[in-house]
């Protein structure tokens, strides 16, 4: 009975220590200077390169400092549209003396292919849809640049499907306030492994 008793201590102490850990780092991360570049480079990377969605940021800071919950939507959208930019113009300028290159490395000529036919047929509608996926879009940026797609239209769609995402977090932080700081606070650690696995995964298939 003592064993089960002091177990069940020290499981509590420890996700309290976990939680604090992780509020201790929000509160650094929220009073420095550099915090909302940061945010900005982290949400280029998240459009760019790395697989997980940049809502593993946006949910808890959001959370824990939701006086500035519009201004982390705005830098976390203007990151993601800088890098949208940035691939639409890879798409225009250089593939084809990198288009092989690129393409193998943000995903898959049949995945290219396949979405090139939907912007020539769906246009606005394809590129808007294909950025509310939590998952970063460089084929659309690419296939945009390179079919010659409006650059402004393009940037509008961006800008629509990323804002609902950013902006409807930060809507549901607002609406939600202290019930969804609870539901956080409950779930952080496994939804945190969860993620870090997947990146795990991702960094061995792009190595294997």
């Amino acid at each position: 009975m003592l064993k089960l008793f002091y177990t069940a201590r020290m499981r509590l102490f420890m996700s309290r220590f976990r939680l604090a850990s992780i509020t201790a780092w929000l509160e650094r991360l929220n009073c420095s200077p550099h915090a909302l570049w940061l945010l900005f480079g982290a949400s280029m990377l998240e459009t760019l390169l790395v697989p997980i969605p940049i809502e593993v940021i946006l949910i808890p800071w959001m959370l824990c400092h939701p006086e500035r919950k519009w201004t982390i939507a705005g830098v976390a959208l203007a990151g993601n549209l800088a890098a949208a930019s940035l691939g639409y113009l890879l798409g225009a300028s250089v593939m084809e003396q990198w288009g092989d290159q690129l393409i193998a490395l943000f995903g898959s000529q049949e995945a290219f292919d396949a979405f090139r036919s939907r912007l020539q047929e769906d246009g606005f509608l394809a590129v808007a849809a294909i950025g509310i996926v939590p998952i970063p879009f460089q084929i659309a940026m690419l296939a945009a640049g390179t079919s010659g797609y409006p650059y402004p239209l393009f940037l509008l769609a961006a800008m629509l499907a990323r804002g609902v995402r950013y902006f409807g977090l930060a809507l549901l932080v607002a609406l939600a306030g202290d019930a969804a700081l609870s539901l956080w606070q409950r779930h952080s650690r496994p939804v945190g492994i969860v993620l870090l696995a997947l990146f795990g995964l991702w960094v061995w298939y792009e190595v294997a």
